[in-house]
């Protein structure tokens, strides 16, 4: 363990970290609640407390896992973006609805960081450290390489889970929670930042390949483009002759004017920023109906009343179509865009890897 991560670690036994409070059992409970809604509302907004202190609860592990993750994507790529993000209530929802089998306290991604390289030979590398060098105060689960084997939507990447492990008595109340590492690439970065943007102004779940059958080829062909020019495997599903999948992503592109939307879109948005200054997490909320993003930013002493504002944006977000929220972590309020670009709508390195796919001549 590094100087910098120990000091960090005796730092946080001082931070007002939200604990678990409630069992397992009554979280899985909750779980249940918000995805079948029980007939009194008061039962609805206790499930969602109980949830929320779940969420709330990963904070501290998914800081501690961060740290190395920063100390060793900066070691191979000093440009490296480093975010780390509680999950959303209505992605916690989607999940458990399309895995009817998953319980609420199993959930693998409720606390997730991301570093982004600057290329595939980067993503490799980094892999490589996790797997060769022990990740003190965590517990290896499972590998999932998108990368070797992509997702048939055209998701590429590399997550690693863990569960947290301490032997300190002030933190042994988290061990067990779990915690997602995402690798990517900068051009990975690109596409997933894209399909979220569409899915925003689309009205579809295309993360979780829901949507029409055009968005969904378009985005499954484009991935597979972008794995050819990293030279991994393609997309299942899709063409591996390279002049076909460039044909396939012009027609698609020009029929769903993909080009001209996520410009649009990009084009659009207005931001409106409240106390960022001195912030460690920061609250998204976007409206893309009403064209905004807001960004509001609080320090780690106040984690507790960022987690519990988180709550009450999302519940104000579920009344209006399209609208998200988010609460997240990075250096400062400049790697917000660069770590999140869906929220502010910004597909430029997407659209700008497309068209270097789609100039090629046949």
């Amino acid at each position: 363990m590094s100087n910098a991560v120990r000091k960090w670690n005796d730092f946080s036994l001082s931070m007002g970290w939200v604990t678990p409070q409630f069992s397992r059992g009554r979280v899985d409970a909750a779980g249940n609640a918000l995805i079948n809604e029980p007939l009194l509302q008061s039962d609805y907004e206790t499930a969602l407390s109980v949830i929320n202190n779940w969420r709330s609860s990963h904070a501290y592990p998914l800081q501690c896992l961060k740290m190395t993750l920063l100390q060793r994507a900066k070691s191979i790529d000093p440009k490296a973006i480093i975010a780390q993000r509680l999950k959303r209530l209505v992605s916690i929802r989607a999940k458990l609805q399309r895995f009817s089998q998953m319980k609420m306290s199993q959930m693998q991604d409720i606390g997730g960081c991301r570093a982004v390289v600057a290329s595939i030979h980067h993503v490799e590398r980094l892999v490589g450290l996790y797997e060769k060098n022990i990740l003190r105060g965590a517990e290896f689960i499972e590998k999932y390489d998108y990368i070797k084997q992509p997702k048939i939507d055209g998701y590429r990447g590399v997550h690693l889970v863990y569960k947290y492990r301490s032997t300190l008595s002030a933190h042994q109340t988290y061990n067990g929670l779990r915690i997602e590492i995402q690798l990517r690439s900068r051009l990975q970065h690109a596409w997933a930042t894209a399909v979220e943007t569409a899915s925003t102004f689309t009205g579809q779940a295309l993360k979780s390949n829901i949507g029409t059958d055009q968005w969904k080829r378009f985005f499954a062909i484009v991935g597979s483009a972008f794995a050819i020019r990293e030279n991994k495997p393609i997309v299942p599903g899709t063409i591996p002759d390279k002049n076909e999948l460039v044909r396939e992503i012009r027609t698609l592109s020009h029929e769903l004017k993909v080009e001209i939307l996520l410009e649009r879109w990009g084009t659009a948005i207005h931001y409106v920023s409240q106390h960022t200054g001195d912030a460690d997490a920061f609250l998204l909320e976007l409206d893309p109906h009403a064209s905004v993003i807001r960004v509001t930013g609080f320090p780690n002493s106040a984690l507790k009343a960022a987690t519990e504002r988180y709550l009450i944006a999302e519940k104000e977000a579920a009344q209006k179509p399209g609208a998200q929220a988010v609460l997240v972590s990075v250096k400062s309020v400049q790697a917000l865009k660069s770590a999140y670009p869906n929220y502010y709508l910004d597909s430029r390195h997407f659209l700008a890897a497309m068209r270097v796919v789609i100039s090629q001549p046949l």
